[in-house]
């Protein structure tokens, strides 16, 4: 080869990786499907039987046992037969398999051996789902989608909000129409702070009444208050909105009972009630008490309250989303009673086991697992619920707290009116004067 094709050779190599490199950073779809799936492809194509033996997923037709006279003899088969596959699919993000399981065979092996899959394939993740009897779904991820999360996209509906995008790459959305009320768990500097102002300035454009309460001195939600019907800034001023909001919602029976209807849904445009949305930040500090009495019937009061509009609220329009650093029966046995009426989960990263547990554990015990390896460089990643009952890791849009409170002012006559709450605050600043 002379040294011009050489060096015409080096040149076109150089320009296929500057190339390569480039379409991997900026259209990373493109590179996925033209580089990385026929790589990843072939790895599970020819890693598939070996990783199946050396994972117990494979089986022999034979019974490991067999008769040499009077004698059962046990042993380890000798012709294993790897389960069967079917060819990689590619997806945007990654590649799927589905594997038809063995007699006896069930998805807890192949969930044990799931890290030993993303190790031979060479991916980010393996999620392991039964879509049907005796099929096993075998979905890989290429790279993490929530290292650069894009905002995907949503219709707008009522009680909607759009808040990130889920490892699927799909839109994250808390439809508080489909699950009423959501439970939110994360550490300082997890990202919940920043969870609850996107949740509050997608919530800010429509017709919906929303309620603070924020027991630290209104420091987070306060700078929302333009946008608020109510604000609770101590749990004295929590109890009287929580009780205004109970009134409320007794009335709002009264009218559904009147129209002979069963939700404010089924009245007509005219007559139906804004719906009310209560944020909770931090919900330890209504349940502790200083051991006075008066902080204990305070923490009772706010128990009984919350209970009763998690109980009552869906059907009324009256949702609540509850969000603390640690969520755990040690804030008392109201805490395990509100917690089961909280169908939406969404944990970020947390201090101890107990409070992943608390917020996934009933559910999913993988999902607890995954909540517990978020790390503290990954601030707004959460392992959240699905409305099918399954979960997904996902990540916040980040907005900003100069944004949220733009959004928020310019949005502030929108706010609807609700006298109960009114009432029930200037009732009690007139007691303190």
């Amino acid at each position: 080869m002379g040294p011009i094709l050489l060096a015409l050779v080096l040149a076109v190599l150089a320009w296929l990786v500057v190339v390569g490199d480039l379409v991997r950073r900026h259209r990373p779809a493109w590179h996925w499907y033209l580089v990385g799936y026929p790589a990843t492809a072939c790895r599970v194509v020819f890693t598939w039987r070996k990783v199946a033996m050396l994972n117990d997923l494979a089986v022999s037709h034979r019974p490991p046992r067999g008769l040499l006279g009077d004698l059962v003899v046990k042993g380890d088969p000798l012709r294993p037969v790897a389960p069967r596959g079917s060819f990689p699919r590619a997806t945007r993000l990654g590649l799927t398999v589905t594997v038809r399981l063995h007699a006896g065979q069930t998805p807890a092996a192949f969930m044990k051996a799931a890290d030993a899959l993303v190790h031979a394939w060479k991916v980010h993740a393996v999620r392991v789902t039964s879509p049907e009897r005796g099929l096993v779904l075998l979905t890989a991820t290429a790279t993490d989608p929530l290292e650069r999360p894009g905002l995907a996209q949503a219709p707008a509906e009522l009680l909607s909000a759009l808040i990130g995008v889920l490892e699927s790459g799909g839109a994250w959305v808390m439809n508080l129409r489909l699950v009423p009320h959501w439970l939110i768990a994360g550490a300082t500097r997890s990202g919940k702070s920043t969870l609850l102002a996107r949740l509050i300035t997608q919530l800010a454009t429509q017709r919906v009444a929303l309620v603070g309460i924020d027991c630290k001195g209104g420091m987070e939600l306060g700078l929302f208050a333009g946008r608020l019907s109510a604000l609770a800034t101590c749990r004295r001023e929590a109890v009287a909105v929580l009780s205004a909001l109970v009134v409320d919602m007794q009335d709002r029976m009264g009218a559904c009972r009147s129209a002979g209807v069963r939700s404010i849904w089924e009245l007509p445009e005219k007559l139906r009630p804004a719906p009310v949305v209560v944020i909770v930040d931090e919900i330890a500090e209504l349940y502790l008490s200083d051991g006075t009495r008066e902080g204990k019937a305070e923490a009772e009061q706010c128990s009984t309250l919350l209970l009763r509009l998690a109980q009552l609220g869906a059907a009324l329009g009256i949702h609540l989303v509850v969000a603390g650093q640690r969520v755990g029966s040690d804030l008392g046995p109201g805490v395990t009673a509100l917690r089961a009426q909280l169908g939406g989960r969404i944990c970020h990263r947390v201090n101890d086991p107990g409070t992943a547990e608390m917020a996934l554990g009933d559910l999913n015990k993988d999902a607890v697992a995954v909540a517990q390896s978020i790390t503290a460089q990954e601030r707004g990643v959460a392992v959240c619920t699905g409305p099918d009952g399954g979960w997904s890791r996902a990540r916040s849009h980040l907005t900003s707290t100069d944004e949220a409170v733009a959004i928020t002012r310019k949005h502030a006559g929108m706010a609807p009116d609700l006298p109960t709450l009114g009432a029930a605050l200037a009732a009690l600043e007139g007691d303190d004067k």
